[in-house]
């Protein structure tokens, strides 16, 4: 065998493979997706919206205080990770660039973007659920947050270097201060990349469990007070699709449904800023 032939063969070997595990990955992607939809249609219900939870063991009730409850952590999350993430991404872009402390700060970024969102949850049980002696919904939103917090770090750090240095000099010579330059002419060259990184941490957050667990924990009842336990969809669907009764399954069918379009959406949302930044470049 010659070796052009040999190198066809292994191109070819190697091709094989390749489509296989593509297709069996996309086999199971589709049968998980196929699965929650087809279990998640037929128990929606305008009820579960409206209504809260019935007593166990009682026919009927709704999830109206978990939606409500992870709206509220989710927001609150967003709004104290997302300054941090886009502060720090500017600190590092602009005023830290090239340095060695930027470098450290970029590594630690990358590795808090690995770790197990279970490690953070019982690192805000520590220092803030423990002491405190209780769970609360704003327990639950800082560990949110510190998830966030490196994504949307690292996205901001890597579009505010994209935008070409040429634009600050020339707003630099028309006498701009630095901070007008990032906020006027950084920033709005770097928006939709920003934009995108914000969409993906919230929808990295949203289905989140384990967090939640050691921090919210979980409420029965409807309560939009932060400083108590407040209920999560996710944390929900958990404990229903561990309980023992039928009606739990259905609604926990179709809170992952709801759950699974929302991230869906702010997925494909993130995409498609993407896509429209290229385009314009």
């Amino acid at each position: 065998m010659t070796r052009e032939q040999r190198r066809k063969v292994e191109g070819f070997i190697a091709m094989t493979l390749s489509t296989l595990a593509a297709l069996t990955g996309l086999f199971w992607l589709v049968f998980i997706l196929g699965d929650v939809l087809v279990h998640g249609i037929k128990a929606m219900d305008l009820s579960l919206f409206t209504n809260d939870p019935a007593p166990a063991g009682i026919e009927g009730g709704g999830l109206r205080n978990a939606f409500v409850g992870q709206l509220m952590i989710t927001i609150c999350a967003t709004l104290i990770g997302v300054p941090i993430g886009v502060l720090g991404g500017t600190f590092l872009a602009e005023y830290a660039r090239g340095s060695k402390l930027s470098r450290i700060i970029s590594i630690l970024s990358d590795i808090m973007v690995s770790v197990p969102s279970i490690v953070i949850g019982t690192f805000i049980y520590a220092v803030l659920v423990k002491p405190l002696g209780h769970f609360s919904g704003w327990a639950g939103a800082i560990a949110l947050a510190i998830i966030m917090v490196p994504v949307v770090l690292r996205t901001t750090e890597d579009m505010l270097t994209l935008v070409p240095w040429t634009l600050r000099e020339a707003a630099f010579a028309l006498g701009a201060p630095y901070y007008k330059v990032i906020i006027q002419v950084v920033y709005r060259g770097a928006s939709a990349g920003i934009l995108t990184g914000i969409l993906l941490s919230i929808a990295r957050v949203a289905g989140e469990t384990a967090p939640l667990l050691f921090t919210s924990f979980n409420n029965s009842f409807f309560s939009v007070d932060m400083n108590r336990p407040v209920a999560s969809l996710t944390v929900t669907i958990f404990q229903y699709a561990m309980g023992p009764y039928d009606s739990w399954h259905t609604q926990a069918w179709a809170a992952s449904l709801v759950i699974t379009i929302s991230i869906l959406m702010l997925t494909v949302i993130g995409r498609l800023l993407i896509k429209g930044r290229h385009f314009k470049g």
